[in-house]
């Protein structure tokens, strides 16, 4: 995919998830694996329903900026190391839906599916210990 088209990607899903109220004010990032060495992700203190393409930023695989003039999200720790963990993943969307988000809190596994196939297609719904936002202690907890 070309890098342009990607960032045109991004900016359309910030605008679905901040549509649909997944995300609110400037929380939620998303992220696109470039290739073994590259990440391009939402820049940090940018609301997802107002990013422009120009906004998006790319780095290494340690975090250390290579293109772009904003600076990355916050959470770019967690996207890396999903990354590093998991080379089938392409693509990370970090979102705060409201019902979801409930379930975390209240440390309960979502694991009542309406549809048999989600569980088939797209497995369970992993539920990740607390994690101070924008530390070690996040990437630390998916693990």
């Amino acid at each position: 995919m070309k890098e342009w088209e990607t960032r045109n990607d991004i900016v359309e899903v910030g605008r679905r998830m901040y549509a649909k109220g997944f995300v609110a004010a400037n929380d939620g990032n998303i992220s696109v694996r470039l290739s073994d060495d590259t990440v391009m992700i939402t820049p940090s203190g940018v609301s997802k329903g107002c990013m422009n393409p120009e906004d998006m930023v790319i780095t290494d695989m340690q975090g250390q900026v290579l293109k772009g003039a904003k600076k990355p999200s916050s959470e770019i720790k967690m996207h890396l190391e999903v990354y590093r963990n998991r080379p089938d993943v392409y693509a990370v969307c970090h979102a705060h839906p409201q019902k979801a988000t409930a379930f975390a809190v209240a440390r309960k596994v979502c694991d009542k599916v309406a549809l048999p196939e989600v569980i088939f297609s797209i497995g369970s719904v992993a539920l990740a210990d607390y994690a101070t936002p924008s530390t070690q202690q996040l990437p630390e907890s998916i693990r």
